[in-house]
C-alpha cells in the first residue's frame, strides 16, 4: 500500500517563483530516494476559518499564501528512508538555501497517512 506526506506551509507570497524553484529542485531528490509522486497547491481559494482554518493553523501573515502540498511513497519506510537522508546527504541544503526566507518551517505542518481509499 502506498504512503502519503503531507504539508502545509506558509509561504511569502511574492516569492512563489522562488517557492516553486526549491519545490522542483527538492522533488528530484525526493524523487531519486524512491518518491513516486508529488503536488504542490498554491493557495487560491483557502478562507479563514473561527476557529480552525489552513491559515490558522499556520498561522498564515497578510503577506503569504497557504501551500498544501504531499508527496507519494510506495511505502512509509521508503519515505521513513528519504527523511533520515535529509541530515546527511548535503543536496538537500543546496536544494533549499534559501527556504527560510521563502516559507516558514517552523510554521509547517506535516505529517504521514496511510490512504484509507486510494484510486
Amino acid at each position: 500500500m502506498t504512503y502519503v506526506q503531507g504539508f502545509l506551509a506558509p509561504v511569502k507570497t511574492a516569492r512563489k517563483a522562488e517557492y516553486a524553484e526549491i519545490a522542483e529542485k527538492s522533488w528530484a531528490l525526493f524523487q531519486e530516494y524512491g518518491a513516486i509522486g508529488c503536488c504542490e497547491g498554491w493557495g487560491t481559494d483557502v478562507p479563514d476559518g473561527e476557529v480552525t482554518s489552513f491559515p490558522l493553523a499556520v498561522r498564515k501573515e497578510a503577506d503569504e499564501t497557504v501551500v498544501f502540498s504531499w508527496i507519494l511513497w510506495p511505502d512509509k519506510a521508503t519515505a521513513d528512508a528519504c527523511v533520515a537522508t535529509m541530515e546527511s546527504d548535503p543536496r538537500w541544503e543546496e536544494a533549499m538555501p534559501n527556504a527560510s526566507e521563502v516559507f516558514s518551517l517552523k510554521r509547517m505542518i506535516f505529517g504521514g497517512f496511510e490512504p484509507l481509499i486510494e484510486r
